[in-house]
Formats: structure tokens, C-alpha cells, sequence
């Protein structure tokens, strides 16, 4: 387990294949199905495969992906943050999601800005964007109160939805 980030409250890690129960609760929750969509995840199996084949080849293909948020206190994951690159996009995109009981607690800003921090100052990443559906108006105020800022409607995905994209450029020393 690669520890990338800590803050006050949480550890940010790379997920391992023991992160399995953690997936399978987050991926079939009904706000995951209802503004990330359906992952064919429906067992633990399933569950260690989308570890496997989705979000750890990223760390060693592109040196960064989605991370696996641990609450310090109860040595818990409540949540995932990270950064991807899409094909469909041009620059890496932010993303986050958080078990329910762990919704309206800070959890998910306090680890989105430490990865965007991360991205913006270590990573040397010139712009982050990051995309959601309209009607998911918790991820656009967290997005705003990370300083990101609406740019357009983009289409994609399968089947292709419309979705806003916001971006933040990273401050220019001069």
C-alpha cells in the first residue's frame, strides 16, 4: 500500500486488490448508479477484476489514478479521489466519490484539494479539468469551492451524455 497524501483527517492511498468490500459498496450505491453509472460490478469478484483492471494500472501506466481515502480515526476507506486521463478529454480530470454516511462531513473537499494541490504543484499539471451531470449539484459546489470554474457542456461516455466540464489552470510564477 502506497500512501500518496495525508491531511488532518485522512490518509490517500493507492488501492490494492484488499480494497474489494470497499469497491463493491461504493460502486453499486445509488448515488454511484445514478451520476457515475454502472460498472458491472455486482459481487466481490467483479469487484477485485475493476481493482485490477481499471484502477491500479493507472498508477504505473500514467503515475497517478484514483485513490483510495481512509478516514485516520476509524482506519476506514469512506471515499475515493483521484485523477484520470480520458481519452475524450484533453486534460486530466479530477474525480471523487464518497460513501453516503460519509456525505456532508468535509471528507470529500479536504481530499479533492489535496489531490488538486498535488496535481497542480508536484505533478507540475498545467490545467485540471473535471466533468458531472447537471442535476448532480453536490460535485458542481464542490468543484466551484475548489476554485474550478464551468466551461462548456461536453458529450461522452456509452451511451454519450452531456455533461459539464469545469477546469482550473494552475498559478503562473512569474
Amino acid at each position: 500500500m502506497k500512501q500518496i497524501l495525508e491531511t488532518e483527517r485522512l490518509l490517500i492511498r493507492e488501492f490494492t486488490p484488499d480494497d474489494t468490500h470497499y469497491i463493491l459498496e461504493q460502486v453499486t450505491s445509488d448515488e454511484w448508479l445514478r451520476f457515475i453509472g454502472d460498472r458491472k460490478v455486482y459481487d466481490l469478484a467483479d469487484a477485485r477484476h475493476y481493482l485490477v483492471s481499471h484502477l491500479i494500472p493507472p498508477y504505473e501506466t500514467k503515475g497517478f489514478g484514483f485513490y483510495a481515502v481512509d478516514l485516520k480515526s476509524e482506519k476506514k476507506t469512506i471515499g475515493m479521489c483521484g485523477l484520470v486521463k480520458r481519452d475524450e478529454l484533453e486534460d486530466i480530470d479530477i474525480g471523487f466519490a464518497f460513501l453516503p454516511a460519509y456525505f456532508g462531513l468535509g471528507y470529500a473537499y479536504e481530499s479533492s484539494k489535496a489531490v488538486l494541490d498535488y496535481a497542480l504543484q508536484t505533478l507540475k499539471k498545467e490545467r485540471i479539468c473535471a466533468i458531472t451531470l447537471a442535476e448532480n449539484q453536490l460535485s458542481i459546489k464542490l468543484l466551484k469551492k475548489l476554485g474550478l470554474q464551468y466551461k462548456k457542456q461536453v458529450f461522452f461516455g456509452d451511451p454519450h451524455e452531456e455533461l459539464m466540464l469545469f477546469e482550473i489552470e494552475a498559478v503562473k510564477k512569474s
